[in-house]
């Protein structure tokens, strides 16, 4: 399975990249932003995570959108943020957001939330 890293801060794509592949993913494509992630979703994606705040098209939008294309609603959108208010999470969850981690993180807990939603039926 492709996973699908959008985050406009080149070092925390590095980090998520880093920790997927400590956890043995290694099928991985970038995006610096919303824009640019649509751009890159195609059929072999079957995994997205994502920052929410990002110029252009953040994490929220890029959900909605996700959520709007018969091809790619039931992927899995996990956000990776350091918004952590109870708000921002349901707001998250609303715009068609997974599971959601408040950075920072560790690969273990990366892994155990791929885990739950890889294992969990799709919806869409």
């Amino acid at each position: 399975m492709r996973y699908l890293v959008v985050d406009d801060s080149a070092t925390m794509r590095r980090i998520v990249v880093n920790s997927l592949q400590r956890i043995g993913v290694t099928d991985i494509v970038e995006a610096s932003d919303g824009v640019e992630a649509l751009a890159k979703l195609d059929g072999s994606i079957g995994f997205i995570i994502t920052d929410w705040n990002m110029p252009n098209m953040g994490g929220v939008e890029l959900a909605k959108a996700v959520r709007g294309r018969d091809d790619a609603k039931g992927i899995p959108i996990l956000m990776v943020t350091a918004r952590s208010v109870r708000d921002d999470i349901l707001t998250a969850l609303e715009a068609g957001v997974n599971n959601y981690i408040v950075k920072p993180f560790t690969p273990q807990v990366l892994k155990e939330k791929i885990d739950a939603l890889i294992a969990a039926p799709a919806v869409g």
